[in-house]
């Protein structure tokens, strides 16, 4: 028996069909709005730039959107990056600090100050740096996938700069 929703195994039929009332009645919306460019979008939200037009400032404060790009007018106030881009700096951040703390630690087993007195501040420098880059690539992947307001459907306007 041959049928493409089903994988046979031996004397076994395993059915992929989705059952009544899980996936069979989950709404497909088909949009025609245009594909927008992910990784350019992100690549400019690290640059701390408009994920729309690249040359208008993401940021007004260190961590404070804008609510709107002062260059193409988009509305960028809809992100929703909440503590996504802090765990992110933590798990890059960490994976780095650890990995030369153990380097070093193995290497020239240097007193415990000489350890704090160079791996505090660059833990501190970096997640300061590395932090709204972050946030920044992580509005750009919202805004690129339509997400949380930026598809326009709440009859949101272009703010004039």
């Amino acid at each position: 028996m041959s049928v493409p929703w089903a994988l046979t195994w031996g004397n076994w039929l395993m059915d992929f069909r989705a059952r009544k009332g899980h996936l069979s009645c989950m709404p497909i919306q088909i949009t025609d709005r245009p594909r927008r460019a992910t990784l350019l979008a992100m690549r400019r939200g690290f640059a701390q730039r408009c994920p729309n037009c690249g040359q208008g400032k993401l940021f007004w404060k260190y961590l404070k959107v804008s609510d709107a790009c002062p260059c193409c007018g988009e509305a960028l106030h809809h992100h929703r990056a909440d503590d996504a881009p802090a765990y992110f700096t933590i798990v890059i951040v960490g994976h780095f600090i650890v990995g030369g703390i153990l380097a070093l630690h193995k290497g020239l087993a240097p007193p415990e100050w000489v350890q704090l007195a160079i791996w505090m501040p660059l833990t501190l420098v970096s997640c300061l740096w590395l932090l709204p880059r972050i946030k920044g690539a992580l509005v750009g992947l919202q805004w690129a996938l339509y997400m949380h307001g930026f598809d326009g459907s709440k009859g949101d306007e272009v703010v004039e700069p």
